[in-house]
């Protein structure tokens, strides 16, 4: 079974580096759940699958060039419903600064779907590149409160 939840994983990663946000959650929950590490304006954890894919289009196509972050997954680890995997991103901004990140990601699984996401990155470098254009706050968060 973690060889299919690798799978999965490698899928969205390559749907996403694709610049196919619908695809990168295709197998999630639809109360799927990403967390950002750091400090990420709007927060760092946002609530459900439509939620997610409305800020990624939004954010990848107003900031990155061919709205994508082609990404090579260095490291895939499966345990039980949990896989963890290390990568790399490299991407341009469409004003063409590198926008090249690690990401350290946690996916768990509930059953067969994606049910959430725990990402570690430089969130300074996101801020400068992904976070610095026209998006100030791009989603109200899913419990409500200002943030």
């Amino acid at each position: 079974m973690s060889t299919t939840r690798k799978e999965t994983v490698r899928r969205a990663v390559e749907a996403l580096g694709r610049g196919d946000v619908d695809g990168f959650l295709a197998d999630a929950t639809d109360d799927f759940v990403f967390t950002l590490a750091g400090s990420p304006p709007g927060g760092p954890r946002l609530e459900g699958k439509a939620e997610l894919v409305a800020l990624l289009k939004t954010l990848f196509g107003s900031r990155l060039e061919g709205g994508a972050i082609p990404t090579q997954q260095d490291l895939l680890l499966a345990e039980g419903d949990v896989v963890v995997e290390q990568a790399r991103g490299r991407a341009n901004t469409v004003e063409g600064e590198a926008y090249d990140n690690i990401y350290c990601r946690i996916w768990r699984f509930r059953g067969e779907q994606l049910a959430s996401l725990t990402e570690f990155m430089d969130t300074e470098l996101a801020r400068r590149c992904l976070w610095s254009g026209p998006i100030e706050d791009p989603i109200p968060r899913a419990d409500g409160e200002d943030r």
